[in-house]
């Protein structure tokens, strides 16, 4: 892909909205404990093509283990759209089926061994660095 496509995401009631610019139509599906019960499929981009429209105020934060990652929910609905994650603090990672209009559709979807993250992190670092 040439050019990045925006995207417009957010949760369940709409009080949490965002804007993400993704340039590879790519993302992971982990199957770490967290992941595996959020549902979550990832789609990682630097914090400048992530872009929160509205909503700050309604977002929960939970952290575990090193606390590293900030795992954002909305106070309301609770779903997770997105969070910062441990692998890329610097970044985002947006849950894909957050995404408005099935952009999830879309997307190359790959597996990630996150139940042994520590021995695997360097595939999702080099992936998206």
């Amino acid at each position: 892909m040439d050019r990045s496509t925006t995207y417009l995401g957010g949760c369940h009631c709409g009080k949490i909205r965002y804007r993400v610019e993704v340039e590879k139509l790519e993302a992971v599906q982990c199957n770490c404990s967290i992941c595996s019960k959020k549902g979550f499929i990832h789609l990682i981009v630097p914090a400048a093509r992530f872009t929160l429209l509205h909503g700050e105020a309604d977002l929960n934060t939970y952290t575990f283990n090193t606390g590293t990652a900030k795992h954002h929910f909305c106070r309301h609905c609770g779903i997770h759209s997105f969070y910062r994650p441990r692998s890329h603090p610097d970044g985002y990672d947006i849950n894909l089926r957050c995404l408005d209009d099935n952009a999830i559709d879309q997307f190359e979807i790959s597996a990630f061994d996150g139940a042994n993250w520590e021995d695997k992190i360097d595939q999702i670092r080099d992936r998206y660095s």
